[in-house]
């Protein structure tokens, strides 16, 4: 089982940026692909971002393609979301996510794709 702590949420301008980071607990972090998700209030979770295990592959929502980046480190069992150019309807709370059996393409868009699911971070971005 893997364990999964988000931090380096928080409150900031339009235009600003942010980083996100998501540490795994586990010796195996290596071997999960992962993904950001988002969920802002009202609104049901959706995709934000996803790598496969060895980082070569990622994918983006449109919304955020050009403006974010994922990225791991597997020494440190971490997954990164850097936000640029944030504006205010990026505020959500993010989680990040991990997947046990990620598909061909070596990660998944589809929540029930993840297994193991962090506590969230909140994003906010004031205009």
């Amino acid at each position: 089982q893997v364990q999964l702590v988000e931090s380096g949420g928080g409150l900031v301008q339009a235009g600003g940026s942010l980083r996100l980071s998501c540490a795994a607990s586990g010796r195996t972090f290596s071997s999960y692909a992962m993904g950001w998700f988002r969920q802002a209030p009202g609104k049901e979770r959706e995709f934000v971002a996803a790598i496969s295990r060895n980082g070569v592959n990622t994918a983006y929502a449109d919304s955020v393609k050009g403006r974010f980046t994922i990225s791991r480190d597997n020494a440190k069992n971490t997954v990164y979301l850097q936000m640029n150019s944030l504006n205010p309807e990026d505020t959500a709370g993010y989680y990040c996510a991990a997947d046990r059996l990620p598909n061909r393409y070596g990660y998944s868009q589809s929540m029930s794709s993840y297994d193991y699911w962090g506590q969230g971070t909140q994003v906010t971005v004031s205009s």
